[in-house]
């Protein structure tokens, strides 16, 4: 693979690897797509997550299985108070 870059952007990867940072241009630029990758699959894994959550609701919703919206919103309240006491 070959990769092109801007004069100023390939004097800061070399300026990296020079600092340090990482031992050669490769090793940058792996390190950057690797954390791209990554940041992707986690991106992914959750809008699968949050598609089945609303898939679930609406199937909930389809059934009659509701309850009305301020004893939902009393419900989150006492939880979340119930968390932040927990966490002081």
């Amino acid at each position: 693979m070959t990769l092109t870059l801007t004069d100023e952007l390939e004097q800061f990867v070399r300026d990296e690897v020079k600092r340090g940072a990482f031992a050669s241009n490769s090793e940058y630029v792996r390190n950057l797509v690797r954390e791209r990758y990554l940041q992707e699959r986690s991106r992914a894994a959750r809008m699968k997550a949050l598609d089945e959550a609303l898939s679930r609701g609406i199937a909930d919703a389809e059934a009659g299985r509701t309850i009305p919206i301020d004893e939902a919103f009393k419900t989150m309240r006492e939880t979340l108070r119930r968390e932040a006491g927990t966490r002081s």
